[in-house]
């Protein structure tokens, strides 16, 4: 992993390493993919300035989120079924994130439950995010086992309560969970990820949900389903009003694209949005992040704080979404090509590599502190 000079390099790796339906699960985008497309292409599409005769001392890259100072300015986000690509992959993302002092946060699907990651890093700042559910003692008791657990950053998700149109998944099985005929010929062309993945016991349940699911539908499978039937498609600001009262720590809403909402999520004493489209996986056609955020900073004007999902993958990128006004980057896709490519080393390598573009960045520019970025730095 030592030898990986960026991220599109261990994104190559990743692909070689997992199967086609794996790998697109990891990639795809939904529809026509034009706002997964459009992430890259906002960033791509901004320049940056640069100053001459500026002394290249080490720039500080720490900065202060909710309340805690992180290391560097992003955080690993969140994401389901990781255990599709490396074995105890949520462990290995969490211990990555402990080992760069930067949170991590846990999503509601992971494979890995609340206690399995509080455990395996000790030391973590440790967020965890919620899907809302129907039933609201399951929700609560979520909530109290992540309280338990020293989590006090809660992350509300707001854009999935309809899943997207992902075409590529429903190509790759032909029942739920079921492959097509070729994909399972394609697996058995990996037998690296079959070795680490399906052997000895098959694909990883989904470790926070274990305890609501009928022991003898404890499976992958049994999982999914439960998770499907459990998701409130009714979530709306009455609702997240009610979780702000039960939850006592940090609360951000993950899933603003327009300026109005985040203005409601101030409204509602929420510390935080997610300016994100999800990863280009859900609305096809909506804005790239990156667009979202120019809209949306100038109306937040620094009353609550303002993560960037969907697109990272250089340095370059994070120094663009804070020049915009984003007090930091959620890493998804980045650190998941890492980890599929080579578990907790591949995703410390993803992050050492962000870490090095962005100081390098801003040194090429003659910017000597992050908090001297502004969209006067920008092209």
């Amino acid at each position: 992993m030592s030898r990986v000079q960026s991220v599109a390099e261990m994104t190559h790796i990743a692909r070689r390493r997992l199967p086609d339906f794996a790998w697109e699960y990891l990639w795809g985008g939904a529809e026509e993919e034009l706002t997964l497309n459009a992430n890259r292409e906002a960033f791509q599409q901004i320049g940056l300035q640069s100053h001459t005769l500026v002394a290249n001392h080490p720039v500080p890259l720490e900065c202060e989120l909710f309340g805690k100072t992180s290391a560097l300015p992003m955080a690993i986000g969140p994401s389901g079924f990781n255990g599709m690509l490396w074995p105890q992959a949520d462990l290995a993302l969490a211990k990555s994130a402990a080992s760069k002092s930067i949170p991590f946060v846990l999503s509601t699907v992971s494979n890995a439950s609340i206690e399995q990651v509080r455990a395996a890093a000790p030391e973590l700042n440790f967020w965890f995010q919620l899907y809302a559910l129907k039933d609201k003692d399951i929700q609560e008791d979520l909530l109290q086992r992540a309280r338990n657990a020293g989590v006090d950053t809660l992350v509300v998700t707001s854009d999935a309560l309809v899943v997207g149109n992902r075409e590529w998944d429903r190509r790759n099985f032909v029942n739920p969970r079921q492959l097509t005929l070729r994909n399972q010929l394609n697996v058995l062309m990996h037998p690296g990820w079959l070795r680490k993945i399906m052997l000895p016991s098959g694909l990883p349940t989904m470790g926070n949900l274990n305890p609501y699911v009928p022991e003898n539908e404890r499976s992958a499978l049994g999982a999914m389903k439960f998770i499907a039937s459990q998701l409130d498609p009714l979530l709306d600001w009455q609702k997240l009003a009610e979780i702000r009262q039960q939850w006592s720590g940090k609360l951000i809403l993950k899933g603003v694209l327009h300026p109005d909402d985040a203005l409601k999520a101030m409204d509602l004493g929420l510390d935080g949005i997610v300016v994100t489209n999800h990863g280009g996986r859900q609305l096809d056609g909506a804005s790239s992040s990156l667009q979202a955020l120019q809209r949306i900073a100038p109306v937040v004007d620094g009353r609550l704080q303002i993560l960037l999902d969907s697109g990272i993958r250089r340095g370059a990128d994070i120094v663009k979404a804070r020049a915009l006004g984003a007090d930091a980057v959620l890493l998804a896709r980045a650190t998941l090509f890492g980890v599929a490519a080579g578990g907790q080393a591949g995703a410390t390598r993803v992050l050492d590599l962000l870490q090095e573009e962005t100081a390098r960045c801003l040194n090429l520019m003659g910017c000597q502190n992050l908090k001297d970025l502004s969209p006067n730095w920008l092209l």
